[in-house]
């Protein structure tokens, strides 16, 4: 197995597990690259919402990552995005459908953010990086991984923001008045103030930055260790780009600039320069313009 076609954590690229890892961990769309954040930061008030939002999302993205590449070479590239958008909103209306009828709580919960889904730039991010030029299976599994991915990190935000600003963990009372937690601990638990600010908006961005925190540290610490990391959150919605090392990079640009000075300048002889050849006047036809030039007022003798 050559090194190149070993992914981050040194799996063959482009198999299933290779793929289900990178979107769970390598590329996580939530913690590493950063994209999704609308749903992230809107409907991540509660631990179930944010698990119900995850894996509305991984069933989308899996099986319209499936269908546009098993279409890739029949849909034409100028009519590409359209296409997307078919596939991608034909799952997301069956999702809806189905949560309407057998979950109704939770459809009424996240409301728009669940048609909302048809445009979520993970599952564009993916369809266009990846599904569109890739086989089926590992085109699956990269939806399952990346939608896993996304599943994990907001639920996880729900969780911290229900357990801090409410007390709750998926709506059992853990602090504060009522807790189920029995003895003197769940006395001791039961004296907590929830901090009511989790709940909010700017909850949001604190939970994700502190966990964004946390995974840079991870990232910093494998890196100490001299683990490779340079492949974490660089391919994201252009996974295909090669990344090159930088040190080839600046011995490939030293190496341009000794060749630019060690090549010598053109002489030029003054032998070698030859004067432009006049091109010949027809002595009539000569005679004849210098006589019109030469003589004026000819014209009002005629």
């Amino acid at each position: 197995m050559s090194e190149e076609k070993k992914g981050a954590l040194g799996f063959k690229q482009d198999t299933p597990m290779e793929r289900f890892l990178n979107g769970l961990i390598v590329e996580n769309p939530t913690l590493v690259l950063m994209i999704g954040m609308c749903p992230t930061l809107a409907v991540t008030t509660s631990a179930i919402n944010g698990l119900t939002m995850g894996l509305a999302t991984t069933f989308v993205l899996a099986l319209s990552n499936a269908v546009i590449s098993l279409l890739r070479k029949v849909i034409p590239d100028t009519v590409r995005i359209p296409a997307f958008i078919v596939v991608i909103a034909s799952f997301v209306t069956l999702v809806q459908l189905v949560m309407q009828a057998y979950v109704p709580v939770m459809y009424q919960a996240l409301g728009v953010y669940i048609p909302l889904i048809v445009v979520n730039c993970i599952i564009f991010g993916r369809a266009e990086a990846y599904a569109s030029k890739h086989k089926v299976i590992p085109s699956f599994f990269d939806g399952i991984g990346m939608g896993i991915g996304f599943t994990c990190a907001i639920t996880v935000i729900g969780l911290f923001r229900e357990l801090i600003g409410g007390g709750t963990m998926f709506d059992v009372q853990i602090f504060g008045e009522g807790s189920v937690v029995p003895g003197p601990v769940g006395y001791f638990f039961s004296q907590y103030q929830p901090i009511r600010i989790f709940i909010q908006q700017a909850g949001a961005f604190i939970v994700l930055a502190v966990l964004i925190a946390i995974m840079n540290q991870i990232k910093f610490n494998m890196e100490k260790k001299g683990k490779d990391t340079s492949k974490f959150g660089v391919g994201g919605c252009c996974s295909d780009v090669e990344i090159k090392d930088p040190k080839k990079v600046k011995e490939e640009l030293l190496a341009k600039e000794r060749a630019a000075l060690e090549t010598k300048p053109e002489t030029i002889k003054l032998s070698d320069i030859k004067a432009p050849e006049k091109e010949p006047v027809p002595v009539g036809k000569s005679n004849e313009a210098i006589k019109e030039v030469i003589t004026p007022g000819e014209e009002d003798k005629k």
